[in-house]
């Protein structure tokens, strides 16, 4: 197949289409005291789903409500009940006297939530690219999850071991081991992303905390001995430096997420097609904002409409080239999954 002249997706929404949708999913979540949300999600999933083009032909939503309905009550049945029981178990056993073995409790099922959050990132993206259609194919893997789980989990204690200096290197290799598990049709897709290239901007990120606090230690000083009011100076400066913390670490934190995104899905391609994501720093940051503006000047309605602008930012900023040959993309023979992505639903990961 010829790469067009025109970017490989292209998204063909309108917020105006969408909205009859939005509304009424809202209704209908209030009115079911929030069972409904898997039926809306399925509903927003088709509407966005079917306005995607990728080359030639729209995407499709195959997944239902009922899926994610069953998967969510699965994960409550194995996994929420338990942890339920085991924290009234722990403040049980600190009235006991057993304090020892209540925080070892507490470590233990600490360590069983990470690892699942893990996996539900594994089986969030396995579930989602096994119901999305394209020319009749879809996606899928064979892996189930549970090996990634450990791999996400061993991955991150060496990065705090290395006083999180490795947290780039481990995000990129498990974004790497993640989509390299993945396939769509016959072709498996590829993912070799170097942490390299997002390093420097996690420095940047990494060490200004620190460089804060020697501004803060060093405004502290405008504290005389035995007065209980600050150096003018010193108080304008720590009313600075606090607003930068909850500002400007954050905006730092979005342009290394936005470097690292870019890199990521740089690295990615399928037979002979290239991903790429152009989407820098301040398209993320009107993203952001416009997501705070939109919530907060309709006291909160507006945030129906979030998965609309994410998935539109994501579709537009998203190209391909390279060439795919029709004839060769047979359906793919990986298991789809039967549940929904509970595990991401409970750990509330994913944004669409």
């Amino acid at each position: 197949m010829e790469e067009p002249d025109a970017g490989a997706f292209a998204f063909t929404g309108d917020w105006r289409d969408y909205a009859p949708i939005a509304f009424t999913n809202l209704l209908l979540t209030i009115v079911t005291l929030g069972v409904y949300r898997f039926w809306a999600t399925t509903r927003t999933r088709r509407y966005l789903w079917s306005r995607t083009r990728f080359i030639d032909e729209p995407l499709e939503w195959t997944g239902t409500g009922m899926e994610l309905f069953i998967g969510f009550l699965l994960v409550l049945a194995l996994f929420g009940i338990p942890l339920l029981f085991l924290q009234f178990g722990m403040q049980t056993l600190i009235f006991n006297g057993q304090a020892r073995l209540a925080f070892s409790l507490a470590f233990l099922a600490f360590a069983m939530i990470f690892y699942l959050s893990g996996v539900a990132r594994f089986r969030m993206l396995r579930y989602r690219l096994s119901r999305t259609w394209w020319h009749g194919i879809r996606g899928g893997s064979d892996e189930k999850g549970w090996a990634y789980g450990w791999s996400y989990v061993w991955r991150y204690v060496v990065a705090a071991f290395s006083l999180y200096l490795l947290i780039p290197w481990a995000m990129m290799s498990l974004w790497n081991d993640r989509w390299s598990a993945m396939s769509f049709g016959p072709f498996p897709f590829r993912a070799k992303a170097g942490p390299g290239a997002v390093f420097k901007r996690f420095l940047l990120f990494y060490l200004l905390p620190l460089a804060l606090f020697v501004l803060l230690t060093i405004a502290g000083i405008g504290m005389r001995e035995g007065e209980t009011a600050l150096d003018p100076a010193a108080a304008a400066m720590m009313g600075f430096l606090f607003l930068f913390i909850y500002a400007g670490l954050g905006v730092i934190a979005l342009v290394f997420y936005a470097k690292f995104f870019r890199v990521a899905v740089g690295g990615m391609s399928l037979s002979g097609l290239h991903f790429h994501f152009r989407a820098r720093s301040r398209d993320w940051l009107m993203l952001i904002l416009g997501d705070i503006a939109l919530v907060v000047l309709t006291l909160g309605i507006g945030a129906i409409f979030l998965s609309y602008r994410h998935w539109k930012f994501f579709i537009t900023h998203l190209d391909a080239t390279g060439e795919i040959s029709l004839s060769e993309l047979t359906q793919s023979t990986t298991a789809a999954p039967r549940q929904g992505e509970g595990l991401a639903d409970a750990f509330d990961i994913g944004a669409i």
